[in-house]
C-alpha cells in the first residue's frame, strides 16, 4: 500500500473516531458527568496532562481515541456518576459522538455540493449552500432506504462496505475535494450505523435507557452482559463477510 494512500485511511478513520469521542466528552461536560480520561489515539501514553477531574492524553498510534466516564463500566456512586445521571442526560452523551459524525458529514458534504453547484450555475454561495443541505438531505433518506432494507428482507452486501472497501475508496480518490466527499459520506453514514437500535451500538444502548425508563429499573447486569456479547460475535460476524465480499469485488473488479 502505497504511504500516501495508508496516511488518508489513518487520517479518516482516526479523524472520524475522534470526532465521535468528542461528542460524546462535550455532552458528558455539559451534563456535569465526570470524565475521568480523554485520550486521543490508542496504545502507549506519550503526553499525559491532568486538568480538574481529566486526564488529557496523547497515545502514540493515531487512530482515534476514547473517552472514560465515571460510572459508565462499573457502577459507582460518586458525585457526577454516568450511572448516576437522568435518562435524558445519559441518553444525550451515548448519541452525542453519532450525531457530531452525522453534523459534520451534512456540513462537508453541503459545502463541497455547494461548491460544485457554484461552479455551474451563476448562483451566490447562499444558494449555493441551501441547495447542498437539500442535496445532503436526500443523501440520508437513501442511507436510511439503505439501512431499513435490512429489516425488510431486500438487504444486500453490495449495499454494504467494510474496511477493505473503504480503504480501495480512498486509495482512488484524487486530490482534497474528492478526499473530503468521501470522509462526509463515510462520517454521515458512520453516525446513522451507530445510532441503530443493536446492542452493542451507541442506538442499542439508548434502547436499553429506554427500556430502564419503562420498567422504572435498569436490566440485571447480566442480562446486559449476555446482550453485549451476543451483539458484539454478531457483529464481528457481520464484519467478517463484508469484509471478504469486499475482496470478492476488488478481486473480481
Amino acid at each position: 500500500m502505497p504511504i500516501v494512500t495508508a496516511i488518508k485511511i489513518i487520517f479518516l478513520l482516526g479523524f472520524l473516531i475522534l470526532i465521535h469521542e468528542t461528542g460524546h466528552f462535550i455532552v458528558a461536560k455539559l451534563c456535569k458527568i465526570k470524565v475521568n480520561e480523554f485520550a486521543i489515539g490508542f496504545g502507549p501514553k506519550i503526553w499525559s496532562k491532568e486538568k480538574g477531574e481529566t486526564t488529557y492524553e496523547i497515545r502514540l498510534i493515531p487512530l482515534g481515541g476514547f473517552v472514560r466516564l465515571e460510572g459508565e463500566e462499573e457502577l459507582t456512586y460518586e458525585e457526577g456518576s454516568f450511572n448516576k445521571a437522568s435518562i435524558p442526560k445519559r441518553i444525550a452523551v451515548i448519541s452525542a459522538g453519532a450525531l457530531v459524525n452525522i453534523l459534520f458529514g451534512i456540513f462537508v458534504y453541503a459545502i463541497i455540493i455547494a461548491i460544485k453547484y457554484m461552479g455551474t450555475v451563476n448562483s451566490n454561495f447562499l444558494d449555493a449552500f441551501i441547495y447542498g443541505i437539500k442535496a445532503s438531505g436526500e443523501l440520508m433518506i437513501e442511507m436510511a432506504k439503505g439501512l431499513a432494507s435490512l429489516f425488510t428482507g431486500q438487504f444486500s452486501l453490495d449495499n454494504m462496505t467494510g474496511p477493505v472497501g473503504i480503504s480501495s475508496l480512498v486509495a482512488k480518490t484524487n486530490g482534497i475535494a474528492e478526499f473530503m466527499y468521501l470522509l462526509s459520506i463515510i462520517s454521515i453514514s458512520l453516525g446513522v450505523t451507530n445510532l441503530l437500535p443493536f446492542v452493542p451500538l451507541d442506538g442499542g444502548k439508548n434502547v436499553l435507557l429506554i427500556l430502564e425508563a419503562i420498567r422504572g429499573k435498569p436490566l440485571k447486569p447480566e442480562i446486559e452482559i449476555k446482550l453485549q456479547t451476543i451483539g458484539f460475535f454478531i457483529l464481528i460476524l457481520f464484519s467478517i463477510i463484508v469484509t471478504f465480499h469486499d475482496i470478492g469485488r476488488l478481486g473480481g473488479g
